[in-house]
């Protein structure tokens, strides 16, 4: 989009797939990932089940659920 002129994309949030990819996709998933956020021009947000990538991600924060409510708390990494 940016090549084509079009406005910066400053952040992108996946609800991912990922518990089904296998290793090697997932490993080339989460370095890619890594790579976006490194630059620090954007944020990454991901929503995912699969705990091998959460343990990747500096910041998590995470849903916790009940029979009535439910609840979001800050992880530390």
């Amino acid at each position: 989009m940016a090549a084509a002129g079009a406005v910066r994309l400053e952040s992108i949030f996946l609800d991912e797939g990922f518990d089904t990819l296998d290793e090697t996709t997932l490993e080339t998933v989460a370095v890619t990932l890594e790579e976006l956020a490194a630059r620090k021009d954007r944020m990454v947000g991901i929503v995912t089940h699969s705990s091998a990538l959460a343990e990747r991600v500096p910041t998590r924060f995470a849903v916790h659920r009940d029979r009535r409510t439910s609840s979001v708390r800050r992880e530390a990494p």
